[in-house]
């Protein structure tokens, strides 16, 4: 069986651990947070268009945190790439922090949405598409990132079928899948976005080079959905 650390590249990655070790407060969801970590930063490293200096701008991504219980990793990688310092991990989860346990946009620099409450980040991701589209902005990806469990929602299940129809193909799902979905789909949570109309891929969430060879696949016509498989929460 192939290591974590042998998926790793061997450039650009800081210590991530580190990082979110400086956060000590009463974290519940530390595996919620786990499991992003490679995903997260292989799309921040390589994939999307932000930074500190353009997180304002209108031709930026969007990235879109729909699993917003256990965010550490999200502080972690947004701290790397100098969104915020440092300096301010170790206050996560104080009452003085802007570091929640639940991201805040007007607290955290580079933060598109509150979240934290299951189900609503796709929906939210579908309608940023629609406006940028009606803008006239057809350049800005739009990337949610959900957790396997939060496809037990109806608003997602909406969303989903609506956005293939649509033909959004500026839109990008990156489920993790942990396999703590309550009920599932048959043949897999890929299937379920490909039968909606969805371009769709499933990789090892902690391969580096799958990830970004996922991310990066074409989907003309059609919005985009990559399933990233980790360990299943204990």
């Amino acid at each position: 069986m192939t290591t974590r650390t042998q998926h790793r590249p061997p450039y650009g990655y800081p210590d991530l651990a580190r990082l979110m070790g400086l956060m000590t407060g009463d974290e519940k969801h530390g595996p919620a947070a786990t499991s992003t970590l490679d995903a997260l930063w292989v799309l921040y490293d390589r994939v999307l268009r932000v930074t500190p200096e353009t997180a304002e701008e209108a031709g930026r991504d969007r990235f879109l945190l729909s699993k917003g219980h256990g965010p550490m990793a999200y502080y972690a990688v947004l701290a790397a790439k100098g969104f915020f310092g440092e300096d301010v991990l170790p206050g996560f989860g104080s009452y003085d922090s802007p570091l929640g346990h639940h991201p805040d946009r007007l607290l955290v620099p580079g933060v598109e949405i509150g979240s934290g409450s299951l189900g609503h980040g796709l929906p939210l991701a579908v309608g940023t598409a629609l406006g940028l589209r009606a803008r006239g902005l057809t350049d800005p990806a739009v990337w949610v990132l959900l957790g396997d469990a939060e496809l037990d929602e109806g608003s997602n299940h909406e969303a989903l079928a609506f956005a293939g129809p649509a033909g959004l193909d500026r839109l990008h799902a990156l489920v993790v899948d942990n396999a703590s979905a309550t009920h599932g789909w048959p043949g897999g949570i890929a299937s379920r976005f490909e039968a909606a109309g969805w371009s769709a891929a499933t990789v090892d969430g902690r391969d580096h080079e799958a990830l970004y060879a996922a991310y990066t696949a074409p989907h003309p016509g059609r919005p985009h959905v990559v399933v990233a498989r980790v360990e299943p929460k204990n």
